[in-house]
């Protein structure tokens, strides 16, 4: 059964509600593909790590094969793609019209906001939280969204962690009107009110150089929490992504696999049949130390297997080709030394669609949080991409007739955007000087002729 905001609003009990949407979070599609997303970020791709190769015996029956080599190599497509979507179009951080809204909202805003579409990414969604003067990020993983059934908004979300099992499970309720503070001695056990409900905003004087004293609450008008999504499906990035990687996985592994277990050596001894296996243990543990043995009458001859190679390389060649392109990255090894930007332009299109829709999403949290913090203005992304810098300095300079300074110093390559206000104020107090300055008189020993 699907809880949303009304049922929170109906339970009586409502410690009890929480643990039980707490659960019921904890059991959806989403939770569990958010965690499994962990693991491939992590490299720990789930599918290759529980791969154990069997044998079937004579009679059918299905054994662990404990003596082939079990390889389990593991790829990092996964946090490499997500990364470059990631990085593109917010490595170089998030910038507005007045530079000086950054100041408002917190020194670690770039690192929040890249967090958090970060786990958008590979969760889905993820939850950005405006506390007065700045963001905290909650992943999808340790945030339960309660949604309104009527309109979709999110009206209250419940936060909770556990730093192990040995230790309190902790939860935080945020609800329009304020949050409460809860703690249990184990993961759902009974909540016990740490904290009663108190405002997201206290108001604070001090007096008479006397201790700060709180003097009024108040709330926002809305949830001080932001929901940011990943894509318009709001599904993680994983989804349609892990069967290519562990088809990619397999194979590396097996391949691996091959090498080792072709690269022993083999053993035929004819005129042997009276031995028995312990004696053929015995001959080739001698074969393998002593690497000498006596034959008797029978002849001992060694073989070595080659492992199927090409056919396996091209698998994973083409692997990796469809694996950038329905994820929709750039593939440097692509891009030629000394590539014009017409080349370079069309490798990056896939990526730049994908940011496209990344962004609207990005920018529309950001958005919303610039709304809680009372700021009029609205967020602009640089995406971080390579370019034939010579070839773009030169197209810039041979239109610089027809720009302001301003406009072409946005435009180079080589010059950050916060650069540019330092730039023009210097190029500025250069004009100014240079138009200043008082022209000095002319000395005897400047015109000795006497000339006037």
């Amino acid at each position: 059964m699907y809880l949303s905001y009304q049922d929170f609003i109906a339970a009586k009990d409502k410690g009890q509600f929480i643990n039980q949407f707490i659960k019921f979070h904890e059991s959806t599609g989403a939770y569990k593909e958010a965690l499994r997303a962990d693991k491939y970020d992590a490299q720990e791709n789930e599918t290759i790590l529980q791969f154990q190769r069997v044998y079937y015996t004579l009679l059918g029956q299905k054994k662990i094969d404990n003596f082939s080599s079990n390889a389990q190599i593991c790829s990092n497509f996964f946090h490499k793609l997500n990364t470059q979507r990631c990085s593109y179009s917010l490595g170089n951080g998030v910038f507005f019209n007045d530079m000086s809204v950054k100041d408002k909202l917190g020194k670690q805003f770039d690192r929040r906001i890249k967090e958090a579409a970060y786990n958008a990414l590979i969760h889905g969604q993820s939850f950005l939280f405006w506390n007065v003067d700045h963001v905290h990020e909650f992943p999808f993983t340790q945030f339960a969204p309660m949604w309104d059934e009527d309109t979709g908004a999110l009206m209250a979300g419940i936060r909770f962690w556990q730093l192990d099992e040995q230790k309190p499970f902790k939860v935080v309720l945020y609800e329009v009107d304020g949050y409460t503070t809860y703690s249990a001695e184990s993961k759902f056990g009974e909540l016990k009110e740490t904290a009663p409900k108190r405002a997201y905003r206290q108001i604070i004087e001090t007096a008479n150089n006397l201790e700060p004293e709180i003097i009024g609450e108040e709330n926002y008008s809305s949830l001080p929490i932001v929901p940011m999504f990943g894509n318009k499906r709001h599904i993680s990035t994983l989804r349609g992504m892990q069967s290519k990687i562990d088809a990619y996985d397999a194979v590396q592994s097996g391949f691996a696999n091959d090498l080792d277990d072709c690269a022993q050596m083999y053993w035929l001894i004819s005129n042997a049949d009276g031995m028995t296996d312990d004696e053929l243990a015995e001959f080739r543990d001698r074969l393998k130390f002593q690497h000498i043995a006596k034959a008797e009458e029978g002849q001992v001859q060694a073989y070595t297997q080659e492992p199927p190679y090409a056919a396996r390389k091209e698998f994973l060649t083409q692997m990796r080709s469809e694996i950038y392109e329905d994820f929709g990255a750039l593939d440097v090894h692509t891009i030629a030394a000394g590539a014009t930007n017409d080349h370079i332009d069309a490798a990056y299109q896939p990526l730049d669609d994908n940011a496209d829709d990344f962004e609207y999403f990005v920018g529309d949290a950001i958005e919303k949080i610039l709304e809680l913090a009372g700021i009029d203005d609205e967020p602009q992304f640089k995406r971080n991409r390579i370019s034939n810098e010579k070839e773009r300095t030169d197209m810039i300079l041979e239109a610089a007739n027809y720009l302001d300074e301003e406009t072409i110093l946005k435009k180079l390559p080589f010059v950050a955007p916060e650069e540019v206000p330092d730039i023009l104020a210097k190029l500025d107090e250069e004009s100014y000087n240079r138009y200043t300055e008082p022209i000095e008189p002319d000395t005897p020993e400047d015109n000795p002729e006497g000339d006037e």
